[in-house]
Parts: structure tokens; C-alpha cells; sequence
């Protein structure tokens, strides 16, 4: 199993517009941070986790020319933002047509249907995005072409919530704050853990740094990586050192291998 991070930024992005702070002004790539996505390959099979605005970018610089779904944690514009992008895979080998299919919660499927209503109107006009909708139950694993995926539900804010996934040896979670301990239980025996820290202080919808470290402590992953950082986190050099051992802050277009 490969995974590549294609966004490691919160909503804003690193560098945020116009601030000055060191983060934001910083000349080291690690410090420059799309919206937090991830693709996953395993064997000829390539999954999406999000696809938010900067999503045509990130499959532009990864050389991505087909997807077999795409995975949304939840139904926040920084996450599914770029759906409409999805058309060019649609139509890559046209006159064939690859209907895209994306999984996701009740809650994000009915956002994606009322922000791209256009998709699924019953008199399409030319060049729509080709979508196929798959609504999961959080409570059951589900399959995507012989990959098994556990949902993992979190606590985003009191009004939302968040899915994460589980892939075989690895689980990838973002905008959490708050994992109930049944949920907690289905990271049993992962070897790789990325979780979101949007900065060293408290806040009331995503895991503080000092957070994730607890979480990671208790799930005792081989590695474990941090995403959906802001600039609030401070330099990416800085963060690394200050991390324990096996725990990395994942930065745009890290690649990791996974043994599953």
C-alpha cells in the first residue's frame, strides 16, 4: 500500500492569504500547505480521501489520470470543494465515460447533491460531471473493489461529525476532536495512523497537537503522521523536532509505504 499526501493545510491553506507571519513567508516547500487530502494505492486500485479546492492541482502535480473513488470525510467546502473537477477523469478516454464514484456519509451526500445540483438534474447539459453516489452505513465496513473500509466516526463540532477510514494497516482520520472509545477500538493493530493537529493550543473543533499525541500514545501505531495543520503549528522544522519518536508532521507530496 502507498500513501500520498496531497494536502496538509486546514480550510485556509499555508500561506494563509495575506499574513505575514513566519509560516506563511517560510522558503522550505514542507511549510507550503494545500487542503488536507491523501490518495491511498493499493496494488492497481487508487482511492481519494477529499477532494477540496485545490484538488485539480494535486492531481495535476501527482500525474493522477484515473481514480477508481473518492472517499469524503465530511461535507465542509475545504473537503469537497473540487468535485466538479472529477469531469476530467470522467472524460479522459472519451467517447468512454468513467463515472467517478464517491462515499460518503448521509450528511455529505445530500451537500453534494445540493452544491452540485447540476450533476444530477434530470436534463444534464454536455460535460457535467459524470457522478455515481454511494451513501455508507457508518456503523458497517464497506467494500470498494475488493478493498475493505471501516468507517471511523468522530466528533468534528457539536453540530458535526467527521468519518474516518480504515484500510487494512492504516487509518486516516481528520477534523476530529473527539473519538468515542467503540470508535477508538477499530484502530486495534494499525500500523500507520494519520490524524489531524491544527495547532499546539485547544480547539473546539480539531485535535490539538498535545490531543493527537495522547491518542497516538493509546493506539501505539509502528508510525503516525499529522495533517490539517495551519500556520498556528509553527515551521515544519521546528514541529518535527519537537515530535516524539514515530510520530511526523506529513507535509504536500510525502509518500509513504505501508506493509499491509
Amino acid at each position: 500500500m502507498k500513501l500520498t499526501f496531497l494536502g496538509t493545510g486546514t480550510s485556509q491553506g499555508v500561506p494563509v492569504i495575506g499574513c505575514q507571519c513566519e509560516v506563511c513567508h517560510s522558503t522550505d516547500r514542507r511549510d507550503r500547505r494545500l487542503r488536507t487530502s491523501a490518495m491511498v494505492e493499493i496494488g492497481s486500485k487508487r482511492v481519494i480521501i477529499d477532494a477540496g479546492p485545490d484538488f485539480r492541482y494535486q492531481m495535476l502535480r501527482e500525474g493522477v489520470r484515473h481514480i477508481d473513488a473518492i472517499l469524503l470525510t465530511h461535507e465542509h467546502k475545504d473537503h469537497t470543494g473540487g468535485i466538479d473537477d472529477v469531469r476530467a477523469f470522467n472524460f479522459v478516454d472519451y467517447p468512454t465515460i468513467h463515472t467517478m464514484h464517491i462515499y460518503a456519509n448521509e450528511p455529505t451526500i445530500r451537500a453534494v447533491r445540493h452544491d452540485f445540483a447540476y450533476a444530477f438534474s434530470e436534463n444534464k447539459y454536455a460535460g457535467v460531471p459524470e457522478i455515481e453516489l454511494h451513501t455508507i452505513d457508518e456503523s458497517r465496513s464497506f467494500d470498494i473493489d475488493g478493498i475493505d473500509i471501516i468507517p471511523i466516526v468522530g466528533k468534528h463540532s457539536e453540530r458535526f461529525r467527521s468519518v474516518g477510514f480504515r484500510l487494512g494497516a492504516l487509518a486516516y482520520l481528520t477534523d476530529m476532536n473527539y473519538l468515542a472509545p467503540s470508535e477508538e477500538a477499530k484502530l486495534n493493530g494499525i500500523d500507520t495512523l494519520v490524524i489531524n493537529a491544527l495547532r499546539w493550543q485547544r480547539h473546539s473543533s480539531h485535535y490539538s497537537v498535545s490531543e493527537a499525541l495522547e491518542l497516538i500514545e493509546r493506539v501505539a501505531p509502528r508510525q503516525a503522521f499529522i495533517t490539517h495543520m495551519s500556520h498556528h503549528i509553527g515551521l515544519h522544522s521546528q514541529l518535527e523536532s519537537r515530535l516524539p519518536r514515530g510520530v511526523y508532521p506529513a507535509y504536500d507530496g510525502l509518500r509513504v509505504e505501508i506493509d499491509d
